[in-house]
């Protein structure tokens, strides 16, 4: 694997309706080594989450590129790119988006299953242990806190040991201490297992915790 796990050259997003054309991102440009944390900040509205998109490839730049672990991801088709993700990339959101219906263990085994892993249960369950949830394995996300449910979901990212992890507010709906107790989980994992961080915040003290920091303001990096 190249030594940069994602590069982003050149990005632009623009969109066109019938009011005209609104540029989203402006040339933004960067690169990410295994193991780096990035903060991207800014405003709402200023084109983080949009980066964080087309990082992802879920989203598609109307000019320039994204390398992810050496894969261009727009040269791809979208099941090479679903691919990709699956194998190099983990998600955390601010919404948690747990599945109702599995327990907190379920929904850590869900992505090994559907990776064709083995061992899943011991797997998960070691995971969960690790963020805290030793006694809630069997409970719903109906009856966890929200700094539950976001332990679920990280551990449901880290389970897969991904070489990048993009997280989108991943505290935005949690009160400070919880939030605290989020941000030290997720970085002891980063350091745990080499994974990349990526997280869009408007929280400074997120900001702070990170090697770099990309400011995105109306759509450029500052």
């Amino acid at each position: 694997m190249p030594d940069s796990i994602i590069s982003v050259a050149h990005v632009f997003k623009s969109v066109t309706d019938s009011t005209g054309t609104l540029t989203i991102l402006r040339d933004i440009d960067f690169t990410l080594a295994g193991g780096e944390t990035l903060a991207i900040v800014g405003a709402s509205g200023s084109g983080k989450s949009t980066l964080l998109s087309i990082m992802a490839g879920l989203d598609t730049p109307s000019q320039g590129s994204v390398r992810l672990a050496g894969h261009d991801l727009f040269s791809l088709t979208e099941d090479e790119r679903a691919h990709v993700r699956a194998q190099y990339m983990g998600f955390v959101f601010q919404s948690f988006q747990l599945m109702a219906n599995l327990t907190a263990l379920e929904n850590v085994m869900l992505p090994l299953e559907l990776a064709g892993r083995k061992n899943i249960v011991p797997t998960a369950t070691a995971m969960l242990n690790r963020v805290g949830l030793a006694q809630r394995l069997q409970h719903y996300p109906k009856v966890l806190s929200g700094g539950e449910q976001q332990r679920v979901a990280l551990a449901r990212a880290f389970v897969m040991r991904p070489h990048i992890l993009l997280a989108d507010e991943p505290t935005g709906s949690l009160d400070h201490a919880t939030g605290e107790t989020i941000l030290n989980l997720m970085f002891e994992l980063n350091q745990e297992q080499g994974t990349t961080l990526v997280l869009v915040t408007h929280d400074p003290r997120v900001a702070e915790r990170c090697q770099q920091r990309m400011v995105i303001e109306a759509g450029q990096q500052r």
